[in-house]
């Protein structure tokens, strides 16, 4: 039987866990939005949480960390950019390429700075306790206390929902998903539009990579992103391309992932595995289960030349 400790944990634990796909898949919503399918997401959250804890650890300061891991992710994305913007490059098979990349340069660089078996841990951001909500019962210690790039990443979460919704800056990003023809002859920049939103889902993977690595465990580990980002892809599926239920879907996510830790506390024999597959089992069956009940943005995926 679940205890008032018990659903705190599991609360707390399903922010934590929802946090970073939540980052990455807003960022990459507004990407898709705007046409392209950044596949390349989990490539750049896993170097920016290399790049992040390298720069914590060698300067002992996690800002610099954050500011080394944003960076790595946005020189990936541009890179992104102008292989699926530029060139016209096929998106799927670019991204899977970054994804390899990214897997093997990190692996390699941590084996080679670290060592293969080194789990130390590295300066990280602190928690900062929500005055009065951070002592609100059950929930309060578990909600309310969290890092600053998490109370910064919930602000931006909700800032990008309300630019893509309600200014012209995010009618012009999805007028750009849907008709580029028609946004080009609107007086609308397509390929600088696609650009923009390209380097804004590395800046929230860049985001995404940083808080696992120095804003939730403090270290960095092989591969430790464990597919992130397509959890990640598979949310703004599930989530129809919109803000509120793409965060959702993260949360969702979230909470499968926390069951490993609260089913064994409760008792509950569950093969370890079994636990570590069900996110991707339920993000699998989900997006399943809406293919042809929803419709992607038009120009999805499509290389767009100018002026033809």
């Amino acid at each position: 039987m679940m205890t008032a400790a018990d659903i705190g944990t599991f609360s707390g634990a399903t922010l934590r866990l929802a946090m970073p796909l939540a980052l990455a898949a807003t960022g990459e919503m507004v990407s898709e939005r705007a046409g392209v399918l950044n596949m390349s997401l989990d490539g750049m959250m896993l170097t920016a949480a290399f790049a992040g804890a390298l720069g914590s650890w060698a300067t002992g300061q996690p800002l610099i960390g954050l500011a080394c891991g944003l960076l790595a992710a946005l020189v990936l994305a541009l890179w992104q950019a102008a292989m699926s913007v530029t060139l016209r490059a096929n998106q799927l098979v670019v991204g899977i390429g970054f994804n390899i990349l990214a897997l093997g340069a990190t692996t390699f660089l941590y084996r080679e700075i670290f060592g293969a078996a080194s789990r130390d841990l590295i300066p990280g951001f602190a928690r900062w306790p929500v005055p009065s909500l951070a002592e609100l019962p059950v929930l309060g210690p578990a909600l309310f206390q969290q890092t600053a790039l998490g109370y910064a990443g919930l602000a931006l979460i909700a800032l990008t929902w309300l630019v893509l919704a309600q200014t012209g800056f995010g009618l012009s990003v999805r007028a750009v998903g849907e008709d580029p023809r028609g946004a080009e002859k609107a007086g609308i920049d397509v390929r600088r539009i696609r650009y923009y939103g390209v380097l804004y889902a590395g800046a929230m993977a860049g985001l995404a990579g940083c808080f696992l690595s120095i804003a939730d465990i403090d270290t960095f580990t092989e591969g430790m992103t464990n597919g992130a980002g397509y959890l990640a892809l598979a949310a703004v599926i599930f989530g129809g391309w919109k803000g509120w239920r793409t965060f959702l879907a993260c949360l969702l996510f979230g909470s499968a992932t926390a069951l490993q830790f609260l089913l064994p506390d409760l008792g509950v024999n569950v093969p370890v595995a079994a636990l570590l597959l069900l996110p991707y089992l339920l993000a699998l069956f989900a997006v399943a289960g809406l293919v042809g009940r929803i419709r992607p943005p038009s120009a999805l995926t499509l290389p767009y030349v100018p002026g033809r």
